[in-house]
């Protein structure tokens, strides 16, 4: 289910290549400094240092940087993938354990590595950092390549070392594997320093909500943005959300002076300049007057028109912290098109600190590993009662907990003709009656049925399972799943609070289909995946559907048979935030029509993704979703 239908503006990441001769040169980029300006104006910036190929740099410093365990001939050695031109290659020898390695000459921070795959492409490969060459660190884990171009973001993971390496699991040929091009970036973190300098340089930074995985916070402190304040590129982007923040870690207190901030287009009209100690607590330092928001607020342009600006804050007088912050307080307003305005987030491509101190120390805290223990039933219901168990069970209607969605054409009503037990299965009943339920100032045609486990039990991680039988028809949309605890919080909202769906079905009785929807993978840009019943199964058939949710990613199955496996590790790395972390509930309910059926039968009429064939059954009566049990298996 897509309780939101706005999904917010995405565009990604273009890096392009800049080939140093030498790495000393790319050392003096990667230490950016800018003058200390006296306003908050735009500005013309300096060259930047997040383009540059830290593999092609190696490799145009030493040809010998660039090793392989083998090549497939003399015209493919291992420098064809760093040599900074498209149309050479390296390509393995025929093995699949084969490898390639690049030595960076320093220890560096990796903020990305993109891959370009020539037509023999890895299926299975694991890219690894070292600091030695020897000992090694995975940090992004493919099992299902398809070749391409793959850009594998770091964040919010700490990756730095001198070597990295593509260790190849699985060909997806008979040939070896071949990259047109291995690219690195990255830069050295600022160290501590007793004269002032920009003291957030390749430091960890983090974000409450960022729009997807070319967004992140790491690009805030990645040396670079583009010199118009225009283009789209190395930049953090926040959801369409007002109390949005972006922070950095400056590894040690430190006294600041100072801070810039390079904003693209959608700069903050408002905005708080914060310090804390422990990243906990937080001191406002800095805040724009009254005049200088309006002024700010009045700068309404349309988004090819806008362009971003640079501010300069110097502090009244210096602060000490080691995190520093913005918080933003109100978003800028574009024209949509004129007289008409709209509002996205906010978009920062730099967050410079000048001061003293800080530490190159200063790293992303290690992520969640697996949970010990063994599984236990903490929630089951087997309908076997003469009604719904409302201890366990909440019954969701349109108009009060929640509204019209999706170009739905039900209404959910808390009534036995839609949600009942019956011969120790909950029974989801559609119902049609020409104009006759009036609900949250709509008049429809419909009722179902929709339950929950909010409030009742919310939980973090477990395997949560149900036994299903399922109308098959046009339409009919039965669904089983998961929502974030902190949906109804309107600084979270969808789909920053998360969604998992365990099981959709519209309609059709050969397929079901499992998703995820997060930030920058929502609504039809979700992970998901279509399921098809092995020897001739349908979906009015009786079948179990489960997903198992751990701190390290979602698997999801049929029947016990394995349907879609989505990594935490992968998820973050190429496509947006992992939101799963935190509380969900579980939601059973049977939908009729609206954006899912409707994007897949093209029916509009007489409703939206519901043919007159559905309606007459509904009409007639039976079409409902039946479920046998519900259970939660938890680890402790």
């Amino acid at each position: 289910m897509r309780p939101r239908t706005r999904v917010p503006r995405t565009r990604p990441v273009r890096p392009r290549t800049l080939l140093l001769t030498a790495l000393t040169a790319l050392a003096a980029l990667a230490t950016v400094t800018v003058p200390e300006a006296t306003g908050a104006t735009p500005r013309a910036a300096a060259p930047a240092a997040w383009d540059t190929d830290l593999a092609a740099a190696a490799y145009a410093a030493d040809s010998g940087a660039v090793t392989a365990s083998g090549s497939e001939n003399d015209a493919t050695l291992p420098g064809g993938a760093a040599d900074g031109n498209g149309t050479t290659r390296w390509s393995s020898n025929a093995a699949d354990d084969a490898w390639i390695r690049i030595d960076l000459g320093a220890t560096l921070r990796i903020d990305r590595v993109t891959l370009d795959w020539e037509a023999a492409y890895g299926k299975k490969y694991v890219l690894e950092v070292s600091k030695n060459g020897t000992d090694w660190q995975p940090f992004y884990t493919e099992d299902a390549g398809t070749g391409g171009s793959v850009t594998a973001s770091t964040y919010p993971q700490e990756v730095t070392g001198r070597y990295v390496r593509m260790r190849g699991v699985q060909r997806a040929t008979p040939y070896g594997y071949s990259l047109y091009a291995f690219k690195v970036y990255g830069g050295t973190p600022a160290p501590a320093s007793t004269t002032r300098a920009n003291l957030a340089l390749h430091h960890p930074a983090y974000s409450n909500v960022y729009q997807h995985a070319g967004n992140t916070p790491a690009y805030v402190t990645d040396g670079g943005w583009p010199a118009d304040l225009k283009a789209d590129r190395s930049r953090w982007s926040s959801d369409w959300n007002a109390d949005r923040w972006v922070s950095v870690d400056l590894g040690a207190r430190s006294t600041i002076d100072t801070v810039d901030l390079y904003w693209e287009a959608a700069y903050a009209v408002d905005y708080e300049l914060q310090v804390s100690d422990d990243n906990r607590t937080w001191r406002t330092v800095y805040r724009p007057s009254a005049a200088e928001a309006a002024a700010r607020r009045a700068d309404v342009k349309s988004p090819a028109e806008a362009t971003g600006r640079h501010d300069t804050v110097k502090l009244s007088s210096p602060a000490t912290g080691r995190y520093v912050r913005m918080l933003g307080k109100e978003r800028r307003s574009f024209y949509n098109p004129a007289p008409a305005t709209a509002q996205f987030g906010y978009s920062l491509y730099e967050f410079q600190v000048w001061g003293t101190g800080g530490s190159a120390d200063a790293a992303y805290p290690a992520l969640p590993g697996d949970q010990g223990g063994t599984y236990r039933t903490t929630f089951f219901d087997d309908f076997t009662g003469a009604g719904l168990d409302r201890s366990k069970w909440r019954v969701v209607r349109t108009g009060t907990e929640m509204g019209s969605v999706n170009g739905e054409s039900q209404a959910y009503v808390d009534s036995t003709d839609n949600i009942r037990t019956a011969n120790g299965n909950l029974l989801l009943t559609a119902k049609y009656c020409k104009g006759c339920t009036k609900a949250g100032g709509g008049t429809y045609d419909f009722t179902s049925g929709r339950i929950d486990t909010n409030t009742k039990f919310d939980f973090t991680y477990g395997k949560v399972s149900a036994r299903m039988k399922l109308p098959v028809g046009d339409g009919f949309w039965p669904a089983f799943w998961m929502l974030g605890s902190n949906v109804d919080d309107p600084s979270v909202s969808w789909p920053a609070s998360g969604e998992t769906d365990i099981m959709e079905n519209i309609g059709y009785g050969d397929w079901t289909s499992s998703a995820l929807h997060g930030p920058g993978y929502s609504a039809d840009g979700n992970i998901g995946a279509q399921q098809h019943y092995p020897d001739g199964g349908r979906a009015d058939q009786w079948h179990t559907y489960a997903v198992e949710w751990t701190p390290k990613g979602m698997k999801f199955s049929v029947d016990d048979r394995v349907v879609q496996e989505t990594t935490r590790n992968k998820l973050e790395s190429t496509r947006g935030q992992w939101v799963f972390d935190h509380d969900q509930y579980v939601i059973l309910n049977l939908a009729l029509g609206g954006a899912y059926p409707a994007g897949w039968n093209k029916v509009t009429q007489p409703y939206w993704g519901l043919p007159q064939s559905s309606v007459d059954r509904i009409a007639q009566g039976g079409v409902q979703a039946e479920i046998d049990w519900v259970r939660v298996e938890q680890k402790g």
